[in-house]
């Protein structure tokens, strides 16, 4: 006889046995895929929970059973399972993995131990030691169900032998439950009962208590705040009349939707060039069949206005759509005109919300209330029935890359899910990746290109001031005199100003002028930068910091020196050469609190500062009218370090900074400072030249064998010892050598290293790497894959993490 068997993917496998393990399924439990259960795991059948991938029938004889249901619905639908799997294979992770990846954390469960008073314990309880009453008593003042830590941390124990003694003696009850991180918000409802109308039949009834009865009878029902607002009454008539059964109370789920700012409805005219973008990008919408398009324009051109057109004609035709921005601070402006728009229709998706937010923001999105997500990366896994257009503003930028498992890169998973329901793909930047751009000269992508700045505005003038100049004047400041020149002529002219450092911080980092040692952290081998704001050292990796001083720890002279330069210093020289001006700076540092992205943007739109000093969270997306001027202070900072793409974000950035300037009716400038003004990256920035920086570009990648041309693969190796974190690291290399020699012959492959990270030390542990030139096929993912599970279980590297990173963001 066969059973009802669920396939389940377990939370916290290791990867070398991450399978769907087959569960029976009792009578009558309506286990669906997609639902969550508990369920005994592993030889001691610890009690976990999983993810059901599937359901079937067989044999169950030999199979474990579920415990218990935690979903009345399932989390994740047909299009989501299939996507787990995707980025299992993809990402070289676990099942549970991509789960998480893709739930909001407030709806993930956590299996705990709680401890509850036997219901047989009656008058035993008077012949009890006073420490046994002393615990029952506690037990029953919390509803007589007490999680075990909770309970140990309020008895002041260290071990729970003795709840385990009284457990055994039949005077507690011990067991496992599933608790939900956030639960649902509800608000207290009141509606008049079904019997109401007969027993209302002669009964004498206070006037408070008719004009209650007299709302309900009209409204219907009403949440008891309400009731008592419009009537003027206390909750004890609401309650008296539930006692009396002519009422009833229930709970409604209320929404937490994020706050933020709506700006004024505008109608958006499209210019001839913008509409003809949307005109060709419209007939792929409509194409029903998956389409990947790029839509290229310099800054300030109106590529928002083109793809709100787009997501207009999509929400007319009831289709769903998400719009990914790469930063937080991005969102905000975003979503005020979208608001506008289209109202509660907008579901928000970032890590700035809170946790029962982004529960309630999924929630809105797969019942169908909100029909268009925006966010950053997370919002790829809005879980819409009816997609019809995805789009990927600022397509280039890094943080579409996730950094820790799963490691998904947005794109691939953004393709996957418009391959799923025949939708569009829309890229849209004014630098685009170099692959993005390649695929769409290859035809591989359809391309549209917008030429002209909307409206009567230009590119901005561009100066590059050499600070080398400077130096040789006397000037060894962080502001060239150009530079100064041009804030006081804004100031002067009411006009507002943005400056980039791409570094946070005071000084970048501590040197001794005796004996030349940098402070670095203990934990890392990374220099520690200082912050003026708490006078300490601080560590950027690992959070460690120390008080400043001014003696060495090497040579223990009093020379230390702070070198280099942060936004916090920046901010504090600008405010001293001009006093009168208002400051505003923008780095993680001051954007840690929650809504402080959209509080100093909207501050700065409405005039409140002169000049914005920040890092790259302040030069790409945002859209203020009266900026006119753009400082780079340091445009060398990116552009030589050891990564192949150190050309391609140095450019990126500075094109996307300079196209903040002159966006409304009066002319742009921008002032590039450099120590390296021979630089063709600087003069092709400068110029705003993309296609001239393409050009160049894709010969040298050709050339060295990378992306486009090859894909990338890092393997990563980190533990606390550095000598075997090495030997895994040669290990791994020759064990896959001889596989490749063996069974994949036919993969095409260069292996580079292993090596030592570009950040050997972090959070004291070593780390390793190996590169590999590859192609990102299914044949290359099988190989790997088996490599990482054999090596996962291998005993002598026990210690030692080993990871596959598929196009990582620095190597």
């Amino acid at each position: 006889m066969t059973d009802k068997i669920a396939y389940v993917a377990v939370e916290n496998a290791l990867l070398h046995f991450d399978n769907a393990f087959s569960y029976r399924i009792p009578e009558g439990m309506p286990v669906q895929a997609g639902c969550r259960v508990a369920m005994p795991f592993g030889r001691g059948d610890s009690k976990r929970q999983g993810i059901v991938l599937g359901l079937g029938e067989e044999d169950a004889d030999d199979l474990k059973t579920v415990s218990e249901l935690l979903d009345d619905e399932p989390v994740l639908n047909d299009e989501m399972l299939k996507m787990c799997s995707f980025i299992k294979s993809h990402c070289f992770c676990t099942y549970y993995d991509a789960v998480k990846a893709m739930l909001p954390a407030g709806i993930n469960y956590r299996l705990s131990l709680e401890y509850s008073v036997s219901a047989d314990l009656g008058d035993r309880f008077y012949d009890l030691s006073d420490e046994y009453r002393r615990i029952v008593t506690i037990i029953r003042s919390k509803n007589n169900k007490v999680e075990k830590h909770h309970l140990l941390q309020e008895l002041g124990y260290a071990d729970s032998s003795l709840l385990d003694q009284m457990e055994a003696e039949g005077i507690l009850f011990k067991n496992d439950a599933a608790l939900r991180r956030i639960g649902d918000k509800t608000i207290k409802m009141i509606r008049l009962s079904d019997d109401a109308e007969t027993l209302l039949q002669g009964m004498k009834l206070s006037a408070k208590q008719e004009s209650v009865i007299d709302l309900l009878s009209t409204v219907g029902s009403a949440s008891v705040k309400e009731v008592c607002y419009y009537t003027g009454v206390t909750t004890s008539v609401p309650d008296t009349l539930v006692r009396k059964n002519i009422a009833v109370y229930y709970d409604d789920e209320v929404f937490r939707v994020p706050r933020s700012s709506v700006s004024d409805k505008r109608e958006i005219t499209l210019t001839e060039e913008q509409q003809k973008a949307y005109d060709e990008l419209s007939t792929l919408y409509h194409s029903d069949k998956p389409e990947v398009s790029l839509l290229y324009g310099i800054t300030g051109s109106g590529k928002t206005s083109v793809f709100f057109k787009l997501i207009e004609q999509a929400s007319n035709d009831g289709k769903d759509v998400i719009l990914m921005v790469p930063e937080i601070a991005l969102t905000p402006q975003m979503i005020a005109m979208f608001r506008a728009h289209f109202g509660d229709k907008v579901a928000v998706f970032h890590s700035a919300l809170s946790l029962g937010e982004r529960l309630d923001e999924y929630k809105r999105v797969s019942r169908g209330i909100a029909k268009i997500a925006v966010g950053t990366r997370s919002a790829i896994f809005a879980p819409f029935q009816n997609l019809g257009l995805i789009i990927m503003d600022e397509e280039q930028e890094h943080t579409y890359k996730s950094e820790s498992k799963p490691r998904f890169n947005t794109k691939e998973l953004a393709k996957f899910r418009c391959s799923y329901h025949k939708a569009l793909l829309l890229f849209s930047s004014a630098t685009p990746s170099v692959e993005t751009y390649y695929y769409a000269n290859e035809g591989r992508y359809h391309k549209h290109v917008l030429t002209r700045r909307y409206g009567t505005a230009t590119l901005p003038d561009v100066v590059i001031a050499d600070m080398n100049e400077e130096i040789e004047v006397g000037n060894t400041g962080v502001f060239s005199n150009i530079l100064l020149q041009n804030i006081e002529e804004n100031l002067d002219n009411g006009k507002q100003s943005i400056l980039l450092l791409n570094r946070r911080g005071y000084n970048s980092y501590v040197t001794c002028n005796s004996c030349r040692e940098p402070l670095t952290c203990p934990n890392c081998s990374i220099s520690l930068t200082y912050h003026s704001a708490n006078n300490r050292m601080m560590c950027h990796y690992c959070g460690y910091s120390v008080p400043y001083r001014t003696e060495c720890p090497t040579c223990h002279s009093h020379s230390l020196r702070l070198r280099g330069t942060g936004t916090q210093r920046a901010e504090v020289e600008i405010a001293q050469i001009f006093p009168q001006a208002r400051i505003l700076r923008m780095d993680t540092d001051t954007t840690m609190t929650r809504s402080s992205h959209e509080k100093k943007l909207t501050a700065f739109a409405n005039g409140e500062y002169d000049i914005l000093v920040g890092t790259q969270m302040v030069a790409k997306g945002l859209d203020f009218p009266n900026v006119t001027l753009v400082g780079v202070l340091n445009a060398d900072h990116m552009l030589y370090l050891d990564d192949y793409r150190s050309y391609e974000n140095t450019f990126s950035l500075l094109t996307q900074v300079v196209g903040r300037s002159g966006r409304g009716k009066d002319k742009g400038r921008a002032i590039i400072q450099t120590y390296t003004p021979e630089n063709p990256i600087i003069a092709l920035a400068a110029r705003q030249d993309y296609d001239a920086f393409y050009n160049a570009e894709i010969g040298i990648r050709k050339a060295m064998l990378y992306p486009p041309f090859a894909s990338i693969c890092m393997v990563g190796f980190v533990g606390e010892n550095a000598k075997q974190t090495e030997g895994a690291a040669f290990a791994f290399t020759k064990q896959m050598t001889q596989l490749l020699q063996t069974e994949f012959t036919d993969i095409p492959l260069r292996v580079l290293g292993p090596s030592q990270a570009a950040v050997f030390k972090v959070s004291n542990k070593y780390r390793f790497k190996l590169i590999l030139k590859c192609r990102n096929d299914s044949r290359f993912r099988e190989m790997l894959a088996r490599m990482l599970v054999q090596f996962s279980s291998n005993r002598e590297f026990g210690n030692v993490t080993v990871y596959a990173d598929m196009d990582p963001l620095s190597l």
